[in-house]
């Protein structure tokens, strides 16, 4: 059986980054994740300039796809408008491969099946043993499954559902733009260009509110897609979106039991304004690294709920928000 200091189940964002921060401490860790790196990951693909702070990401050296918004545009039924911001866009199957070989963690290709607790240690298919196990294997992660589903149970009213689809292309419109609301769609679509000719086109929405109302995301894509083409921001593509769902950021009790953590979308951080995870994730590595370096607490009191503070509203607006993500109704996908 093979034993290490801190086993992370899941080697996206959260998994590499809560890896990198304990290999600096000296930790012998180990990732499992049930794909081979790097390997393709549905995602906009949208990094706030905090995301790059916390993993001191140096922009001039890294060596993938990396792309520079200095405003965003905002599309509603009625009107439209841009907002001067920096904002940047990534390519996943780069940037999580980027992350994990930086990590300098063991890593292996394995599904997880079965989580023991035996004394003061946490057995993984009895092939993997270690003092500290960190689950952070997304929305299905079996950290989340085994040890946490009864503790912190997801609220349903907080789940999104998504179809994107990314491509190579020769895009000549290099700038973000979201529609809110279109067509009825519970939350918004997105066009994000990427360097080196690639771009993501998306749309998310709350999965309980696009049932109640009778629709389909198909159905929203297709009004999506035909939009892009209209407006000559995309020609000619034979879409085959892909589909995948997360949660939003709501009352999170219990994210550590015993030496076990879960971090990022195993928890459900994603940001209660744009939905946005990478953030989250990160952030949420880091600071259940520092827990276990320093024997201290970890809670997400620290973790900020918006991908962009002050980016749409108030402060207050923003508390009032915050206070509706508790009471696990809030409405922005």
């Amino acid at each position: 059986m093979q034993e290490v200091d801190a086993l992370i189940v899941g080697g996206g964002p959260a998994g590499s980054t809560c890896a990198w921060k304990l290999r600096e401490a000296g930790l012998d860790v180990l990732v499992l994740d049930r794909a081979s790196f790097p390997r393709t990951k549905l995602c906009a693909g949208w990094i706030t300039p905090e995301v790059v702070d916390d993993l001191e990401l140096d922009i001039e050296t890294y060596p993938h796809s990396f792309m520079s918004f200095n405003k965003l545009h905002f599309h509603f039924k009625h009107f439209s408008f841009s907002k001067k911001t920096v904002q940047h866009s990534i390519r996943r199957v780069e940037f999580d491969d980027y992350l994990l070989k930086r990590s300098g963690a063991a890593v292996q290709e394995h599904i997880v099946k079965k989580i023991e607790r035996k004394n003061d240690a946490y057995v993984i298919d009895g092939l993997y043993r270690c003092k500290y196990l960190i689950g952070a294997g997304g929305t299905r992660c079996p950290v989340y499954r085994e040890l946490f589903h009864d503790l912190n149970p997801r609220a349903k009213l907080l789940q999104i559902a998504t179809l994107e689809k990314e491509f190579p292309y020769d895009w000549e419109n290099e700038e973000c733009h979201l529609w809110f609301f279109r067509d009825g769609l519970p939350g918004y679509a997105w066009y994000v260009p990427k360097a080196n000719g690639h771009i993501n086109v998306g749309l998310g929405g709350k999965a309980d509110k696009i049932k109640v109302g009778g629709g389909r995301l198909k159905n929203f894509w297709e009004s999506f897609t035909n939009n892009l083409e209209g407006e000559g921001l995309v020609h000619g593509i034979e879409y085959e979106p892909t589909g995948y769902s997360y949660y939003l950021r709501g009352s999170v009790d219990v994210v550590r039991d015993g030496n076990a953590f879960i971090v990022g979308d195993a928890v459900g951080l994603a940001s209660i304004d744009m939905g946005e995870g990478i953030g989250p994730a990160v952030h949420s590595a880091i600071l259940a690294a520092e827990a276990i370096v320093e024997n201290g607490e970890y809670d997400l009191k620290k973790l900020a709920r918006f991908s962009v503070p002050g980016f749409f509203r108030s402060r207050s607006e923003q508390a009032r928000l915050s206070a509706i993500g508790d009471r696990e109704t809030v409405s922005l996908p």
